[in-house]
């Protein structure tokens, strides 16, 4: 289904919808900074400094104590949302499915007044969408997502993540959509993206095929990102480590995540 299919875009809104009514009364905390300046939720008070504006001193409390103070208010900032959408030859048919997961939660974003910037990950970063924020920005959001494609020769997690941050100068959400099949580990990109300050959360989509192994006997296998080719015998016994292999693998990734932040981190599968 396209991504800019008003069937698909139906569903959309109606998962919108829901993630509203989730979310009602906790939005607005999370929007609100430590900074303070005008604003309409009352912060704090503060001794008049030559300079601040006179409009904002408490008459009412010079008037019992002759101190002049001044009203304080939280701003509310918008939060950007970040997707890492990995585009490498390795998620073939997932990728479809993951875009369409990147589709809702940038949907969701962009109603909710927030900015979204989608980026794909392979070998190296590339820019999908650069910053929309608005309802108005949906149709073009999804348009361009539609149109990602896989690329690159490998997976390096840990150099988009160094590109990512060389490029961005605002902590905000990142959701990163992978398999996190990555040759290299996902630890070190994920340890840099929290100690930028990002709230992180994996979602992983793998396939049932990357759960067991479908083969036996004698095989070439070719790598789909390097395109180098292996012969290999496949036993039940083979097929058994393999399956074992990726059981430890998404633990360790779901041990990982669950150790960094106190909830930053989150991990769901979609089969």
């Amino acid at each position: 289904m396209s991504l800019t299919d008003p069937a698909f875009i139906k569903q959309l809104d109606a998962l919108n919808l829901l993630a509203r009514r989730v979310l009602k009364g906790s939005l607005q905390a999370d929007r609100r900074t430590e900074r303070r300046g005008t604003g309409i939720t009352f912060a704090d008070y503060a001794q008049y400094q030559f300079g601040d504006d006179y409009r904002a001193i408490d008459w009412k409390i010079y008037a019992r104590t002759e101190e002049l103070l001044i009203k304080l208010f939280e701003v509310e900032e918008d939060t950007t949302v970040y997707l890492l959408l990995d585009c490498s030859r390795s998620m073939g048919g997932k990728l479809d499915y993951a875009k369409r997961l990147a589709a809702a939660l940038g949907y969701i974003g962009l109603n909710g007044l927030d900015r979204v910037v989608v980026h794909g990950m392979a070998d190296q970063l590339t820019t999908i969408v650069d910053s929309v924020r608005g309802r108005g920005q949906a149709f073009r959001f999804l348009r361009s997502l539609e149109e990602a494609d896989v690329y690159g020769e490998d997976t390096d997690f840990s150099a988009c993540v160094r590109s990512f941050e060389a490029r961005t100068r605002k902590r905000g959400v990142v959701l990163v959509v992978s398999d996190f099949f990555f040759r290299e580990g996902y630890e070190e990109g994920l340890k840099l993206l929290q100690w930028r300050g990002h709230d992180v959360f994996c979602l992983q989509t793998m396939a049932q095929d990357d759960l067991k192994c479908p083969w036996l006997g004698d095989l070439e296998i070719e790598c789909v990102e390097s395109g180098q080719k292996e012969r290999i015998t496949v036993r039940e016994r083979e097929a058994k480590r393999y399956e074992e292999a990726v059981e430890r693998w998404n633990e360790g990734l779901r041990t990982e995540c669950a150790k960094r932040g106190d909830g930053e981190y989150d991990i769901g599968c979609s089969f």
